[in-house]
């Protein structure tokens, strides 16, 4: 299996090694994750690419600090996350990780910029700090014009890019984006990956969980899950088929 990177001086800043995950209801246990090693570096733009049911949910949980795993080691930027507490994997989500869901998340009662101020509002920033970085967050996705519009007088499209500002808004070392384009039309899908590629272009680590391999080819590299273990890592281009690995 390769396992492409993106510049010669590794510096990792995800590395999981040996990762299992079970679930048990009674006696019934059902293993979701199936002994994944994957290492992603600082600066990578990499797809996550699995059908339905092939632990691409499953491991973005766990990338992002939701869950923990049940064996193996999950390192964040060289940091051991895998026994963590509730409370010490929030502070680590708040910190390293910035999150962009299918689903917005947005807050309808509250303006873009006040959705964008929730994670530093959670980390104690002070308001007028706050206040400042939600706008500048909301200024480099392109929406200075609509800081105090709320969710429901945007488009699907802006609505993603206040969600994407949101994870900005913390200077996270990881942006974790989950089928980001799922509720969005051609035109929109477009704009955010867009906004994605260029993040990465300014240095990001972008981690992207997709079924769509039009959306997979737009980062530099593929790692392809199923039935809960990595079945192929390559370079982008190299072709993929979701179902089995490189074609």
């Amino acid at each position: 299996m390769s396992n492409p990177t993106s510049a010669p001086s590794r510096n990792p800043v995800i590395e999981l090694d040996e990762v299992r995950k079970t679930y048990r209801s009674g006696t019934i246990e059902f293993e979701a994750l199936r002994g994944v090693d994957v290492t992603i570096d600082e600066g990578e733009y990499v797809a996550v690419v699995g059908p339905s049911g092939s632990g691409k949910s499953t491991l973005m949980n766990l990338l992002g600090c939701l869950d923990t795993p049940t064996s193996g080691a999950y390192r964040l930027a060289g940091e051991d996350v895998s026994t963590m507490s509730e409370t010490e994997l929030a502070e680590v989500r708040n910190r390293r990780i910035g999150f962009v869901f299918q689903q917005f998340h947005l807050l309808p009662s509250k303006s873009a910029w006040r959705n964008v101020e929730l994670p530093l509002v959670y980390a104690g920033v002070p308001r007028a700090e706050r206040r400042d970085r939600a706008r500048a967050a909301l200024t480099r996705v392109g929406l200075e014009e609509r800081l105090d519009n709320r969710p429901g007088e945007l488009s699907g499209g802006q609505q993603q890019r206040v969600a994407v500002a949101r994870a900005l808004v913390t200077e996270p070392s990881l942006i974790l984006a989950d089928e980001p384009t799922g509720n969005l039309d051609s035109s929109s899908s477009a704009d955010v990956m867009t906004l994605l590629d260029e993040l990465h272009d300014a240095g990001r680590t972008i981690v992207l969980i997709t079924h769509d391999l039009e959306v997979a080819e737009r980062a530099q590299r593929n790692v392809v899950i199923r039935d809960g273990r990595i079945t192929d890592d390559v370079a982008t281009g190299a072709g993929l088929d979701v179902a089995g690995g490189a074609r």
